[in-house]
């Protein structure tokens, strides 16, 4: 090479490296095209005379005029030499259809807010940690090599019959450990579903409105419409049932999300004949039903119609959402198809977990675990209902004394739910506006998570939150004023229609 140079893109022979000659001209080439420097259209030199401005041999710029070639950035035609053809058209943006935004997906606490009172969340510092070390201790002293490999995808044999059992014990079910499927929480539950009601041309389900926002999202995501259906101080309206269309219909009747109230006698029985008379599926979510502060939980509806009714559990608030460990117990009819359909999603939940699990409602351990849950988790709720009468006296409290929150109305609010909760947000307190779960207008609140902060946080957040609606001065929104005791069933009113 020449100490020479060319004015073409002021190529210096003297940057050049000692090897390398052919990817550092072509590497030089493509930066400029990339720039904008070289435009479509634009003539590059010819392979003689380039080769003789940098004094190298015409081979290095013509393999680099080929590499350029091949990656589509020139084009070379006889008589016409070789000329820029420009950058390639960016790729299309994905489609968006189903996608999340990043804004809706889980974060952890402390990035949102000094104190979440987020809904639905645990004390996940109560873990038993050495009671889950003892079992799995236990579990591989004595797992054979055929546990730890591809299983049933209907779930380990041990864990379905412990469930079996303990299902039948605690909430009612009819089943056997045939009947269970293990899946890893309710959403795969509620998915296993979904695509099966589609590929059966059941493509719009009933929900509870207000209802679980999650939980429609992730019908939705599966191709049904979610049809809202009004809840009331008994519970989903099931008298609305029979002129919305749908055959199928998902409910959280132990303690429903997120009014807090139970599925009255007279509504479960109605409930009930529709599913028959239809033929209908009903999506039983049993959600917060192991949390019951005043007496025991009704049973679940599945003892009442296992022809009919589709039961889905986890322990997400009894050990940790991250587990992901779940069941599903669905009608007969159903088995088959939803078992293939697990097997093609992840050909069985992992094996050490549920073994363990097994492990643990084999022992007690697990059901001794739950007791002292519920034992702290009444405290707190206790504690936040009274700081609650004292910051806002006159706040009324909706539901059961059950689950892990609890929901304000706030019929006099001047403003949107979510611009208070903003307002809470920006005090360092995160909420849920009631307006998140509902799919038509009505009353206003906020719901409140308790299960994962002590009872002097709860008590800063309620003295936080009674600040923040104290700022509208004679504008505030005023709580109603017929409060209700702990304890107490406080109805809702349905959902405007």
């Amino acid at each position: 090479m020449t100490d020479g140079g060319a004015d073409f893109l002021q190529l210096s022979p003297a940057a050049a490296p000692v090897r390398g000659l052919t990817s550092w001209l072509a590497g030089a080439i493509r930066a400029a095209i990339m720039d904008g420097r070289l435009r479509a259209g634009a003539s590059l030199p010819a392979t003689r005379l380039l080769a003789d401005d940098l004094g190298v041999s015409r081979g290095v710029i013509v393999e680099a005029y080929q590499r350029l070639a091949d990656e589509g950035l020139v084009s070379a035609r006889p008589g016409a030499g070789t000329r820029v053809s420009g950058l390639p058209p960016p790729p299309a943006p994905p489609p968006t259809a189903h996608r999340l935004a990043p804004s809706v997906l889980p974060q952890r606490w402390r990035m949102h807010a000094e104190l979440d009172l987020s809904p639905g969340v645990p004390d996940l510092s109560g873990f038993p940690r050495a009671a889950w070390l003892r079992a799995e201790r236990s579990v591989l002293d004595r797992a054979s090599v055929a546990d730890l490999g591809y299983g049933d995808p209907r779930g380990s044999q041990w864990l379905r019959s412990e469930l079996a059992g303990w299902l039948a014990r605690t909430r009612g079910l009819r089943a056997t450990a045939d009947d269970v499927i293990v899946v890893s929480g309710v959403a795969q539950a509620l998915a296993l579903l979904a695509q099966w009601l589609y590929a059966e041309g059941r493509t719009s389900i009933a929900v509870e409105d207000p209802g679980s926002r999650g939980a429609h999202d992730e019908l939705a995501y599966w191709g049904l419409r979610p049809v809202p259906v009004p809840v009331d101080d008994q519970g989903l309206r099931t008298g609305d049932l029979a002129g919305r269309g749908p055959r199928a219909v998902l409910l959280t009747p132990a303690h429903q999300f997120p009014t807090g109230v139970v599925l009255g006698p007279r509504r479960r029985r109605e409930l009930l004949d529709w599913a028959n008379a239809a033929d209908a599926v009903i999506i039983e979510d049993d959600y917060d039903a192991e949390y019951r502060y005043d007496r025991a939980p009704v049973p679940a509806l599945q003892a009442s119609a296992p022809g009919h009714v589709a039961y889905a559990g986890s322990t997400s608030k009894t050990l940790a959402p991250g587990m992901r460990l779940g069941w599903l117990v669905p009608p007969s009819r159903l088995r088959e198809d939803l078992v293939e359909a697990k097997h093609a999603a992840d050909l069985g939940s992992p094996a050490l977990p549920q073994l363990v699990l097994a492990h643990l409602i084999a022992t007690g351990e697990l059901e001794h675990h739950i007791r002292q849950v519920r034992k702290r988790q009444r405290a707190r709720r206790d504690a936040l209902l009274g700081a609650l009468r004292e910051y806002l006296p006159g706040a009324r409290v909706q539901g059961v004394a059950a689950g892990l929150h609890l929901l304000i109305t706030l019929p006099d609010l001047q403003v949107e739910d979510t611009d208070l909760a903003g307002r809470i947000h920006r005090a360092g307190v995160l909420v849920h506006p009631l307006s998140w779960h509902r799919q038509r207008p009505g009353i206003p609140g906020l719901v409140l998570g308790y299960a994962a902060h002590r009872p002097d946080q709860l008590r800063e957040a309620a003295r936080r939150i009674a600040g923040v609606l104290g700022t509208w001065g004679p504008q505030a929104p005023r709580l109603n004023a017929g409060a209700r005791r702990h304890g107490d069933s406080a109805a809702p009113r349905p959902a405007a229609e």
